[in-house]
Order: C-alpha cells, then sequence, then structure tokens
C-alpha cells in the first residue's frame, strides 16, 4: 500500500493538473465564441460568392471553361488538409487525418496513375502524413492559430496558378466541418474544377443571379477576377470552421481532463482517508495491546 506522503503528493499534482485543464477550458471557450462569431459573418459572404459563380457557369462564353468543365484526363491533384499546430484538442487532428489518408488510398486505387500534390496547414497535420510515408510540397505553420485573409490568400493563389498552368488538374481540401460544439465531422471537398449548387434554395438564388448579371468589360475578364475571389473565399471559409472545430474539440477535451481530473483526486482521497484510519486503528490496537501487557 502507497504511503499516506506519496498518496498527498499525487492529489496535489493532480489539483495542480486539474486547475490548469480548467483554465485551457475556459480559454478555448472564449477563443470558440470569437471564432464562431467570424465563421457566422464568414458563411453568408462565401454562399453568395457560390451562387454567383454557379450562376456564371451557364453563361455563354463560360459553359467550356476550364474552371467548371476540368480537363480531359487528370494527372495531377492537389490537396489542402488544414489540421492545427497545436495538440490537446481529443480526436480532432486523428479524425481528419483519417479521413485524409483514406481519400487518398481511394483515390490511389481508381486512378494509379494520378500523382498527389499535398499542401498542409498545420503542423499536425504535416507530421500524421510524413510519419505514413507521405510528404507534403508545401508546409504551412501558423494559419490554423491566427487565422486571416491573407493566408488564405496565399492559399488560393498558389491553387489558382498551379491550375492556370496547368500544374495540376484538380484540386481538394480536407477540413473539419462544424455543426455543433460536440459535432465536428471531417470533409473532403472539390474546389477545382468548381461544382454546382446542390441546394435547392441555394441554386433558386443562382438561377435570379443569371438574369439580371451583365459582365464588364466580358465574361473572361470576369472569370479572371472571380474564380481567384472564389478560391481565396473558399480556402478563408475552410480555415476559420476548421478553426471552430478545434477550438470547439479543445474545449470539450480539457472539460473531460477536468472531470477525470476530480474523480482520480475523489478516489485517492478516498485511499488517503482509508489509509489513515488504519494507521489510526493500528496504532491504537498497539497502545491497547502495551496497556494489556503491562497490567
Amino acid at each position: 500500500m502507497p504511503s499516506m506522503k506519496h498518496i498527498k503528493r499525487r492529489i496535489s499534482s493532480i489539483k495542480s493538473t486539474k486547475q490548469i485543464m480548467k483554465a485551457m477550458n475556459l480559454v478555448a471557450a472564449s477563443k470558440l465564441q470569437k471564432a464562431k462569431q467570424r465563421l457566422d459573418a464568414v458563411r453568408p459572404m462565401f454562399r453568395e460568392i457560390q451562387q454567383i459563380m454557379d450562376s456564371v457557369r451557364d453563361h455563354e462564353g463560360a459553359e467550356q471553361s476550364v474552371y467548371f468543365n476540368g480537363r480531359e484526363e487528370v494527372k495531377n491533384a492537389a490537396y489542402v488538409i488544414i489540421a492545427s499546430d497545436r495538440g490537446l484538442c481529443g480526436g480532432y487532428n486523428i479524425n481528419l487525418s483519417k479521413e485524409a489518408m483514406g481519400f487518398f488510398n481511394s483515390n490511389s486505387l481508381k486512378h494509379p496513375q494520378k500523382k498527389e500534390i499535398i499542401i498542409t496547414l498545420g503542423n499536425k497535420g504535416w507530421e500524421y502524413l510524413r510519419r505514413r510515408g507521405r510528404i507534403a510540397l508545401h508546409k504551412y505553420e501558423g494559419p490554423s492559430v491566427n487565422v486571416s485573409y491573407a493566408d488564405a490568400e496565399k492559399i488560393g493563389s498558389l491553387l489558382y496558378s498551379m491550375y492556370t498552368l496547368g500544374e495540376i488538374d484538380e484540386a481538394y481540401v480536407v477540413y473539419t466541418t462544424f455543426k455543433s460544439v460536440l459535432t465536428h465531422i471531417p470533409k473532403v471537398a472539390r474546389i477545382l474544377p468548381i461544382g454546382s449548387i446542390e441546394s435547392s434554395k441555394e441554386a433558386a438564388s443562382a438561377d435570379a443571379y443569371k438574369k439580371r448579371m451583365i459582365f464588364d468589360p466580358d465574361i473572361k475578364g470576369f472569370m479572371n477576377y472571380a474564380v481567384p475571389l472564389y478560391l481565396n473565399t473558399f480556402m478563408y471559409g475552410a480555415m476559420t470552421e476548421a478553426y471552430v472545430c478545434e477550438e470547439a474539440s479543445r474545449m470539450t477535451s480539457m472539460d473531460s481532463a477536468t472531470k477525470n481530473a476530480s474523480d482520480i483526486m475523489d478516489d485517492l482521497t478516498l485511499i488517503y482517508n482509508r489509509t489513515r484510519q488504519s494507521l489510526i486503528t493500528q496504532e491504537i490496537t498497539e497502545i491497547v495491546s502495551g496497556a494489556n501487557a503491562l497490567q
């Protein structure tokens, strides 16, 4: 049986850990609220630009565009993986990385000749892929903590340049979508070629755009401006949503860790009291035995 001193030291250590976990939980909750407000502001902007792009799709001069229809042969595909730079966020990074690896493997089986160009945002995703033999061509650290449009623009510009020059034929983004504080779903979204709107309500809004759109100077000039804007906005929205999921996962993980620390402290306190009571009983027994021996 461990000594009382040892048990007391463990209780003190776990109490300190519990205080740290509680503080991290409160910090994550505060960051989550701010990040969610930013996400709520970004989503309408992204839906708007998506409706505009969908309305351009059927316009004369754009229906055969490589940005919408893609290329006949797909040789190279780019994958942007948005993970985090820090840990202590539960299964957030591992679930995302598994989703990415599953998509890579399924694509490799279907198209063994297709070359992968991997771009990672966040150190955790890069480490996971490196341990499994996948090397990222571009690695970015920091944007997962301080999400900014400038960082999204770097990735969007890179994808646009690679696609325009023919270095890639497809582009996908692997990120985590936010449903609720407890529900975060890893997702693979294709952003090049640009897909169509799935929602019937949003498709109706896109049809309304088509009736009143006027392009100046022409559709080609508009596309040169709109496609980079679409990519930048998509990346910013995906990065913002991923950060919300990261902080939500960290908050719930720290809350769970705090509760576990409390349970361990309760168990150790019970052991401590039992040990103390056992020692007291033993001392009383020894005193009584000694007194009986003197009689």
